[in-house]
């Protein structure tokens, strides 16, 4: 049925909370030992210059939070509106951000307290435990800074297209392998009973992604009713006021509405679980904004290439679903729309195909992805549909209006798209 929906927990806005909320807690219960079990054994350090010491980290701490992250927030809006404007929130939702936001936040919170307690009781002392306490939250800051400030290597376009590529490679490695014997064909199609539904469920409201479907929430809906349950989106569809989200066939009374929204999860964005179309969607993304005339970058295509390739090949070893759930009785209770082999392959190639149809870097580059593809996959039917594609690019290539000399280079596939030493061509001249 597909892998489940793993929520990350804590979610990454919830991590600065969990930081304050420990600095709090530290803030009203260290001092207050110390003040009632330390005070005379433990020695305290000059109130003057212990006030001075909090009010200079708390104060510097606020102001260097917001310089940082006004400089982070800077880079991840200049490297969105470089790769693409879908990567911002990806690029931004790295947890150590988060982490170091709050480890800032923590060092500003506890140095307030430590503030506040400093001359308690009319005492002429600072607690000395809460002062080093302060200056370890100190050194640590400044070992989160230095280790936020490498992590926008992670901004350098091969680092963000590794982390996309590794997105889309969790979700595909989690997909059930291909046996030997598996072969795909048209007759196990999934089909929806005959007749008008009994009942169509329509989404209503603003316009919402749909995120993830819960199969076995559907499976039992649907077994319950004795009734077939037909998916009118798939996964990565937006949805409008008005649109199809469900129909209900042959049940002997209407299902229960709530239940079957509740089995069709709707966000706001696209999300990578259930959906490795999402990552070569991305990748495709950086790849034509790179091939564009204002950026005539074919390097970052190519790279981008990798990374596809790599997850074609991936998936050419993962049984695809067929769209449909079967109940213990091998009747078909849901179906639901499923990309094909196919599918994968046009909106993998047919945008970089198209918009670098003038580059020869990227035409090798193709070439060699597609031949590598055609001699991993083992289902006969996926190999005749990238032979098919070779056959495509050599069309393309030929109407090109390349001179014969590039046109023969344009036969090589150069799996570095220009400088590699292997050379292959894929037709006879």
């Amino acid at each position: 049925m597909g892998p489940r929906m793993r929520i990350a927990w804590p979610p990454v806005w919830a991590i600065p909370m969990i930081y304050i909320v420990a600095s709090v807690v530290a803030a009203m219960v260290l001092p207050r030992i110390e003040h009632a079990y330390l005070r005379e054994h433990v020695a305290s350090i000059a109130l003057d210059s212990a006030r001075q010491f909090f009010s200079a980290i708390a104060s510097g701490m606020l102001a260097f939070t917001g310089i940082v992250f006004a400089i982070a927030l800077m880079a991840v809006q200049f490297s969105a509106a470089a790769y693409s404007p879908r990567l911002a929130a990806i690029l931004f939702q790295r947890p150590h951000v988060f982490h170091a936001l709050g480890i800032f936040f923590a060092t500003f919170t506890y140095a307030l307290a430590a503030l506040n307690w400093s001359g308690r009781g009319g005492s002429d002392s600072a607690p000395l435990l809460s002062t080093i306490v302060v200056g370890i939250l100190m050194v640590i800051s400044m070992l989160a800074f230095a280790w936020l400030i490498h992590s926008i290597r992670d901004l350098q376009i091969q680092w963000v297209l590794d982390g996309v590529g590794s997105r889309g490679r969790a979700v595909v490695d989690a997909m059930p392998r291909m046996d030997v014997e598996d072969e795909e064909g048209a007759a196990d199609q999934p089909l929806l009973p005959q007749g008008a539904p009994r009942q169509v469920i329509v989404h209503a409201g603003r316009p919402k992604v749909v995120a993830e479907f819960d199969l076995r929430a559907l499976l039992d809906l649907a077994r319950s009713a004795r009734a077939v349950i037909g998916l009118r989106c798939s996964v990565g569809d937006t949805l409008m006021e008005g649109a199809p989200l469900a129909s209900v066939h042959g049940a002997a009374g209407d299902v229960p509405e709530a239940r079957l929204r509740a089995g069709i999860r709707l966000g706001a964005i696209r999300t990578f679980e259930q959906d490795p179309r999402y990552a070569i969607r991305l990748l495709v993304d950086v790849a034509i904004r790179a091939l564009s005339p204002a950026v005539n970058d074919p390097t970052t295509a190519v790279q981008a290439l990798d990374q596809i390739e790599d997850l074609l090949r991936r998936l050419g070893m993962r049984r695809l679903t067929r769209g449909l759930v079967r109940d213990e009785a091998g009747v078909v209770r849901v179906v639901f729309p499923a990309p094909t082999w196919q599918d994968y392959l046009e909106l993998s190639f047919d945008e970089i195909r198209q918009y670098g149809a003038g580059s020869l870097q990227v035409q090798r580059r193709l070439r060699a992805a597609l031949q590598g593809l055609a001699g991993t996959l083992r289902l006969g039917e996926r190999r005749a549909a990238v032979r098919a594609y070779i056959e495509h690019l050599d069309e393309a290539l030929d109407r090109a209006g390349f001179d014969a000399v590039d046109r023969a280079a344009g036969l090589v596939a150069d799996p570095q798209g220009l400088g590699s030493p292997r050379r292959q061509t894929t037709r006879a001249p």
